[in-house]
């Protein structure tokens, strides 16, 4: 009995099986055109351009620059709490004793450092993550197929969010390292402008992409899971949750399904990424360290502090960009394909009735 229900289980899970278990009486009426890989529904009549053409990239582009800089800008406060946190535990014991200790030593000013590389970094972060996202997804998509890419969706996601966020932290590194220098280096440099120019006088260009390598070990995997995770929690979300078809969904209906699913997927990413973020944060700190140094010296322990912290920010984070990024979406009235269905050829290979 148990090892059947565990086997059950485990194929019913939509994160480990390519083929997500679809019930006849759940599926919905087959429309006669090609899905595609997208987050929410769209009417072909309703569309100012074409799926995966240029002005559709540069939107989603555009959407991306939105949510991740302006998101990321304002919780900066959190973010700086954050970064001490991991940096001088000793002095920075918890979110509110972070809070305190800055609040009597800098003011309230001191909780806005940060925020110009932070913007800047992130804005171009978003830019790439998202545009680059959309034509990795569409050009995977193209070179599986119809049915391979159905079946094998989430492996899609997993691939074309990675591919994208490699670019993705190479135009971030630069003003991720002017962030953590200002917000964890007190009395280094109070802006932008007094930063980049001091660390380039002090270590040339490759105190800007020194941190780098840890950045895409912070940020693949919590992109993968970002991307992921969501697509994988709204079509869940849609099949099990919501109580009708999301065609007759409203689109505040849908970006509230979007907001939930984000949050959840912020969750999930918030713990996978933490170790590298840990080691980012120290070595922007410090000159001279190597990722191995760091990450000898924090210890297993080390690399998880300001956890919390994290999770809170990141789960906020990540349901506001998805929240954003569809709004942008709805705004310029981008195709926005539903949920991949079954194609109609691999239903009758698996001998699954025509609904």
């Amino acid at each position: 009995m148990y090892p059947t229900t565990l086997t059950q289980l485990a194929r019913s899970n939509p994160f480990q099986n390519p083929l997500f278990p679809m019930k006849p009486d759940q599926q919905q009426e087959s429309r006669q055109i090609k899905r595609k890989l997208a987050a929410a529904a769209h009417d072909d009549a309703d569309v100012s351009c074409e799926y995966g053409s240029n002005k559709y990239y540069a939107l989603c582009g555009f959407g991306g620059v939105l949510s991740c800089g302006l998101t990321h800008t304002a919780v900066v406060p959190l973010d700086l709490i954050k970064c001490r946190i991991q940096v001088d535990p000793v002095k920075y014991k918890s979110i509110f004793n972070g809070f305190s200790v800055t609040l009597r030593e800098d003011g309230l000013r001191g909780l806005g450092k940060g925020w110009a590389p932070t913007f800047i970094g992130y804005s171009m972060q978003g830019l790439c993550k998202f545009g680059f996202y959309e034509v990795f997804k569409v050009l995977y998509n193209d070179m599986l197929g119809e049915e391979n890419a159905y079946l094998w969706r989430t492996s899609v996601y997993l691939a074309a969010s990675a591919s994208a966020e490699f670019f993705a932290d190479i135009a971030l590194a630069p003003m991720e390292a002017c962030k953590v220098r200002i917000q964890t280096q007190p009395g280094y440099a109070n802006t932008l402008r007094e930063c980049a120019p001091k660390m380039h006088a002090e270590e040339g260009l490759k105190a800007f992409y020194k941190g780098v390598y840890p950045l895409w070990l912070r940020q693949i995997p919590y992109t993968m899971m970002k991307f992921a995770c969501f697509e994988r929690t709204v079509e869940t979300l849609y099949k099990y949750i919501v109580p009708k078809p999301r065609s007759e969904c409203s689109k505040p209906e849908q970006l509230v399904v979007t907001f939930v699913a984000g949050y959840i997927a912020g969750v999930f990413c918030a713990v996978v990424s933490h170790p590298a973020d840990s080691v980012v944060s120290v070595l922007n700190k410090e000159k001279g360290s190597s990722t191995i140094e760091v990450l000898k010296r924090l210890g297993p322990a080390g690399v998880w502090k300001g956890l919390f912290a994290r999770i809170i920010m990141i789960g906020t984070l990540t349901a506001l960009q998805w929240f954003i990024y569809d709004s942008v979406k709805v705004y310029f009235r981008l195709p926005r394909p539903p949920p991949p269905e079954m194609p109609e050829s691999l239903k009758r290979k698996m001998g699954l009735p025509d609904c």
